[in-house]
Parts: C-alpha cells; sequence; structure tokens
C-alpha cells in the first residue's frame, strides 16, 4: 500500500546523514514507495479543532552530500497522511509538549503517530526509569540540595542530570571529593527550583562502556551497540566523542528488556532507546532514539526496515 507518511524533525540540512536514525526511518519508507512529507515545529497548527501543517514533499537518498529534497509547501490537514513520525530532538519544552497536542488532534483523526503523543509527554526519558527500579542503579529524583549530598555521602559517587536534555549535556559526575559540589547543585537546581535526576556512578562505564539497546513494540532488538567513553570524558555519547563497538545481548539484558517492554507498548512507546551501564537501566529514550545506522553497519541488519514493518503492521491493524 502506498502510504503517505510525515515526518516532524529538526532541520534535516542539519543531520549528520552518515548517523541519522530518522533518515534511515525515511530511506526505508522510501523504498517501499510511501510518499514522504517534511515538517518542522512551526509548521504545525491547529485551526478551529484541526490539526494542520505547512508540508513539503521530500525525496532521500542515501549519500552524505545530497541526502534530501524539499518540494514547495503547501497547507493540508495532517489527517491526511495515514503515518507521522515525531523525531524532534529534545529538550522536552513547552514547545515541543506544545507540539504533541496537535499531534494528539491528528491522532484523533486516525493517523498513526510514532510514537503516541501521550507517550511523548508522559514518559520522560530519565525519570520514566522510576517505574523500573528493579532495574537501575540508585535513582533520587529531586530538586533538595541537602537530599542530594546525603545521596551523595551514601553511595560515595553520583552522576547529575537534568531532565529534558539530551546527547550527554548538562551531565556531571560528582566525587566525594569534589571541590565545587555546592556549585554544581546550586547551578544544576537553579537553587532548589528545579528538579534533577541523580543516580548512583557506575564504574562499569570506564571498562564495559554505555549500551544501546534498541525496542520495537516493545521487544528488543537482539543486535545492539555499546559506547566507550573517551580517555578524557566519562560520558559514553556519541554526541560526546564516545567510540561505538558491536554489542549482543545478555541474559540480563534480555531481563530488563522483559521488565520493561510489555509497559512500554501499553504506554505507546512503538520505538524506545534503553541504556544499560554494567547491567543496569539508566535511561529510557522515546523521543528520538537513536544508533539504528551504527548497529546496522555493525551487524548487517535493517532496524529501519523492522521498525517500518511494526508501523505498517499497526496502522493496518488500527
Amino acid at each position: 500500500m502506498n502510504y503517505k507518511l510525515g515526518v516532524v524533525m529538526d532541520p534535516i540540512g542539519a543531520i549528520n546523514p552518515r548517523k541519522d536514525s530518522t533518515l534511515a526511518m525515511l530511506l526505508d519508507a522510501r523504498a517501499r514507495g510511501w510518499t514522504l512529507h517534511y515538517m518542522e515545529m512551526d509548521d504545525l497548527y491547529v485551526l478551529d479543532g484541526v490539526a494542520h501543517a505547512s508540508m513539503r514533499s521530500l525525496e532521500v537518498t542515501d549519500s552524505t552530500t545530497d541526502w534530501f529534497t524539499l518540494g514547495d509547501s503547501s497547507d493540508r490537514p495532517l489527517g491526511d497522511l495515514d503515518i507521522v513520525l515525531m523525531r524532534k530532538d529534545p529538550p522536552v519544552d513547552l514547545e515541543f509538549i506544545s507540539a504533541t497536542y496537535i499531534l494528539e488532534r491528528a491522532e484523533a483523526e486516525g493517523v498513526l503517530v510514532s510514537n503516541r503523543p501521550r507517550a511523548l509527554r508522559d514518559v520522560n526519558e530519565k525519570v520514566c526509569t522510576a517505574w523500573f527500579p528493579q532495574c537501575c542503579p540508585a535513582t533520587l529524583f529531586t530538586r533538595s540540595q541537602d537530599r542530594l549530598r546525603a545521596f551523595l555521602a551514601e553511595h560515595g559517587s553520583m552522576v547529575l542530570k537534568r531532565v529534558d536534555a539530551m546527547g550527554g549535556r548538562s551531565i556531571f559526575v560528582i566525587h566525594p571529593d569534589e571541590p565545587n559540589t555546592n556549585v554544581i547543585l546550586e547551578e544544576m537546581t537553579r537553587r532548589g527550583t528545579r528538579h534533577v535526576i541523580a543516580q548512583a556512578y557506575l564504574a562499569a562505564v570506564t571498562d564495559s562502556g554505555d549500551k544501546r539497546i534498541l525496542l520495537i513494540d516493545g521487544d528488543p532488538v537482539p543486535e545492539a551497540v555499546t559506547r566507550m567513553p573517551g580517555p578524557d570524558d566519562f560520558r559514553a555519547n556519541l554526541a560526546t566523542g564516545a567510540t561505538p563497538h558491536p554489542a549482543a545481548l545478555t541474559e540480563r539484558d534480555r531481563w530488563i528488556c522483559a521488565e520493561i517492554g510489555p509497559t512500554l507498548e501499553a504506554w505507546g512507546v512503538h520505538f524506545a532507546g534503553i541504556d544499560v551501564i554494567g547491567g543496569h537501566l539508566t535511561e529510557i529514550n522515546v523521543t528520538s532514539p537513536t544508533c539504528i545506522r551504527e548497529i546496522d553497519r555493525f551487524h548487517g541488519v535493517d532496524i529501519a526496515a523492522r521498525l517500518m514493518d511494526a508501523l505498517e503492521a499497526r496502522r493496518t491493524r488500527e
């Protein structure tokens, strides 16, 4: 069937085509004969209760130089589309949340939005680990500097994260002898007015890295990638210079996926990327999970095709 697929994303001209997971999805959709329609956040609007967008037709190629061509813009109801991929990167701020309201109106008109707008609002990538404490390191969600100091004293070292960022931004590791602890806590919590996530520091990140596991409809993709931090940085994010390596799922990894997968599917998370360090779940990425292209290259697979198969099957059922 010739589906009409829309994508909401950051400017396509600014992506790294060799690494971009959204481009991998679009390439597979185009290979199926689907028509592609491109949108950015400011293209979305609601008129008299009906979701609309200024859309441009999109052609994509698997190239590192000329990977896309956009057509002329036309205003159309989102309900004209069959599937919409919401692939805007964090931060999940008020503008992002506003976009999910618009996409939810499209969903009400029968469009399959992936991931579901409600899930994008409710499943915060850091905080939602609280639903699966059996899988995670010791974790504290608070804006109290006193509680954070007590957590640090109890666990020796901790990692501190903002709840709305991505790509290794605003992540600190604090050891007991850190002279800037008070400054870091003040700045990260905005002097006790913003919630943050603290997790017990997992030293395994320096030896075995941070494993990225992808899940489609709650089921883990058997192939994975491990991201090893650089010599001068504890962060195992590709965006901060970490190096990817091929990886396979362990028994512990599969147990974690079995613990969280059914809940993610029930929440409407069709595609997720989880981070596992030393056998502990640290994050559940649902906004724009990455590493499709790295895993494909290492293992000779086509994860985007598996995802599009799943979305096509879901669109047929719904």
